[in-house]
């Protein structure tokens, strides 16, 4: 069956067709015409509306979902139904389930799992074994069989050498190190920022130092290493200045910002809401303005969901003792173009596929199909009643947001 796509407005910098409006002829999973005026016919499926977006699908390199080992959390299964339907055709699992993706096969056995799926799996695959800071884990092998970077996720690696290592041991393979920037001892026991607000509230509170105090020892060693390094969620102004004074000085260094820090600050937190409660936490509206200048001019290179399902027993508690998380695939695009408008939306999201050397979907004639079409003028909230995903633990719920991807081709 044939699909036509009438008078939408193609939003893709790597097309022929960026900024024009054109009618887009699918046949099976390939994009069969592009032109100015395509006749329609009763055979076809046929999408037709005013003020339509079509843009490449999405690509997400930090989503947690839980399967293997916390199902409760949510399933591989109905994670990718949920990243479909928020525009993802990629997205890249965190190796922090259990068992822990420390090992060639176990990346071997969610490919298999997943082979049949319309939306892609990639891994981050543990930087240690069992994400436990101690000894680096099969990287090569692992690299082997696709792991498109390692991570021990949002366990900051305390071995200064250990880093050193395993940037000198990935060169020989172009492998991406990442590092969460944060130094334990000065985190400690942290809930929140240090700030008024958390003065206000009495939480437990760490400094923006123990972000950079990490990020500065990070950068340190991969001048004299070399390697590529990527600094994931970074959430302070200094963190930006440092990495933007890296980028100048030639180091092979990315980062990204969850979306959660772009829309929200810590003065959210007066009502103790758990689905606030994040790490890296709400910094102060300083941090949020150099952060969004940072994904402006490219300092960061990429703004990510930062999806991680966190059941209801873990939120549903006293703010202290509350797990850290929010959903965020399904209310990422509404967000990001409530903030940056459309058309930036879509060339700031393209940017993560760069860092993690992937193929870029660009919508031309015979190519296969990799879009969404897109809403961007609808005004909606985020209810309940918006959210496919097993847990509900979503930062944006009851926010009113702007655009939404109403169908994907993929």
């Amino acid at each position: 069956m044939k699909t036509l796509l009438k008078a939408v407005q193609i939003l893709d910098v790597s097309s022929p067709f960026h900024k024009q409006i054109r009618d887009v002829l699918l046949e099976g999973n390939k994009i069969l015409k592009i032109d100015k005026d395509l006749s329609k016919k009763e055979t076809y499926e046929i999408y037709e509306a005013n003020d339509l977006v079509l843009s490449p699908a999405f690509f997400d390199p930090n989503v947690h979902f839980g399967e293997p080992g916390f199902e409760e959390r949510e399933t591989i299964t109905n994670g990718l139904k949920v990243a479909a339907e928020s525009g993802f055709s990629e997205i890249a699992l965190v190796a922090s389930t259990q068992p822990v993706i420390d090992q060639a096969y176990l990346i071997e056995n969610l490919q298999q799992k997943t082979r049949n799926s319309k939306v892609k799996i990639h891994l981050v695959s543990a930087l240690t074994q069992g994400l436990k800071g101690e000894d680096l884990a099969e990287l090569f092998e692992m690299h082997n069989y696709g792991a498109i970077g390692f991570s021990d996720d949002d366990s900051p690696i305390q071995n200064a050498n250990l880093m050193k290592l395993a940037l000198q041991y990935t060169q020989s393979f172009n492998g991406l190190v990442h590092s969460f920037p944060a130094e334990k001892n000065i985190l400690g026991k942290a809930q929140v920022h240090e700030s008024p607000t958390s003065t206000l509230l009495g939480l437990k509170a760490a400094p923006s130092l123990a972000e950079t105090l990490q990020i500065s020892r990070d950068l340190a060693i991969l001048k004299y290493t070399g390697g590529r390094l990527h600094i994931p969620l970074i959430s302070t102004k200094e963190a930006v200045k440092l990495i933007n004074n890296a980028k100048e000085d030639g180091l092979n260094v990315s980062c990204s910002v969850s979306i959660n820090q772009l829309f929200f600050t810590d003065e959210r937190l007066n009502e103790f809401d758990t689905n606030f409660k994040l790490f890296p936490p709400l910094r102060e509206k300083v941090d949020q303005e150099a952060l969004i200048s940072g994904v402006l001019d490219g300092t960061i290179d990429f703004v990510t969901s930062h999806h991680r399902p966190i059941n209801i027993e873990h939120k549903f508690l006293e703010f202290e003792h509350a797990t850290s998380g929010s959903i965020g695939l399904e209310s990422y695009f509404g967000a990001m173009n409530t903030l940056f408008g459309t058309e930036k939306s879509l060339e700031i999201i393209q940017r993560s596929r760069d860092v993690y050397n992937l193929n870029k979907p660009v919508i031309k004639e015979g190519n296969e199909i990799a879009m969404n079409l897109i809403n961007p003028k609808l005004e909606w909230c985020f209810t309940k009643n918006e959210i496919t995903s097993k847990s509900k633990n979503s930062i944006f719920l009851n926010e009113n947001l702007l655009g939404k991807v109403i169908q994907n081709f993929y």
